[in-house]
């Protein structure tokens, strides 16, 4: 049975029927959000064209028809065609900003955005001049950095032209066109031997087993962002023998792989890689200096 709402009604009530609603049909939340309640504000926020800072007074208010048809028909298809959240707003929030987000992208979620709230402290010694967002996506994470560092230049790079159709909207929208540009190619190879203090990647790496039993969710992000052979590594093996070309002398790179963590341990048994801890959860990034991935 399809949800529906009691004809007037309060966007409190809204949300707890809606909540428990999508708490009924078993959902996964991974995308942004880890509640049904959360996600559930999110769609009744953007129904109703309100921003996220909103006064919590508006749940008392009673909720207007056509953002009730609009709420309804958000909380129907999250349900019934299991897309997340973000792709039926556009939007997805990342080191607490807004970003433009459509099936071309992932949707951003990466601990990064905690390095770069500090950052990159104490990883990286002297402030980067010149940072490279590697398999960029939205863009999200070099726009952030951008904006933490406002004297760096940022350059965004992903293979998918769509993706970074994407990452322009998300330049202009936050206004560093000045120090942001794009790139598209395979890896570094549009990067005509460009050389970077930092150099952030996120790229595709979930492995075989764990990519063929996610939910059904993560079936509406693009595939060619979230599997890498196997083991997950395959593009990260590439990044690894590749980025020393690409970096100054001393540079850094951030490397996030997410649950293939231990693969990588695995892959690489002579070396420790440095894992990093978040106060906010997530696992599976490492940092890495020129000389020690000339090591590998």
């Amino acid at each position: 049975m399809s949800f529906q709402l009691s004809q007037v009604t309060s966007y409190n009530t809204a949300l707890e029927q809606a909540s428990r609603y999508m708490e009924d049909n078993d959902l996964w939340f991974g995308h942004g959000t880890d509640n049904a309640w959360d996600e559930s504000v999110s769609l009744l926020l953007w129904s109703a064209a309100l921003p996220i800072d909103t006064d919590a007074d508006i749940l008392k208010a009673t909720l207007e028809p056509e953002v009730q048809e609009r709420f309804v028909a958000a909380i129907n298809r999250r349900v019934e065609e299991r897309i997340p959240a973000a792709y039926i707003t556009q939007e997805a929030w990342f080191y607490g900003l807004p970003f433009y987000v459509n099936k071309d992208v992932l949707i951003p979620r990466s601990p990064i955005a905690e390095l770069i709230a500090h950052g990159f402290q104490p990883w990286v010694k002297v402030e980067p001049t010149n940072i490279l967002d590697l398999c960029c996506g939205s863009g999200c994470i070099g726009i952030a950095a951008a904006l933490e560092i406002p004297r760096a230049q940022v350059v965004l790079a992903d293979l998918s032209a769509a993706a970074l159709v994407v990452a322009k909207n998300n330049i202009e929208r936050h206004d560093c066109s000045g120090r942001v540009t794009i790139t598209q190619g395979n890896l570094f190879e549009s990067l005509n031997g460009q050389v970077f203090d930092l150099i952030l990647c996120n790229p595709p790496y979930v492995d075989a087993e764990e990519l063929a039993s996610m939910p059904e969710e993560y079936r509406h992000e693009p595939s060619m962002g979230l599997g890498s052979g196997e083991d997950g590594l395959d593009l990260t093996r590439k990044i690894l023998e590749q980025a020393p070309a690409f970096l100054s002398e001393n540079g850094v790179l951030v490397l996030e792989v997410g649950n293939s963590w231990r693969n990588l341990d695995d892959a690489y048994p002579e070396y420790s890689f440095l894992w990093l801890d978040f106060e906010n959860g997530g696992e599976g990034v490492c940092v890495l200096t020129r000389e020690e991935l000339l090591q590998l």
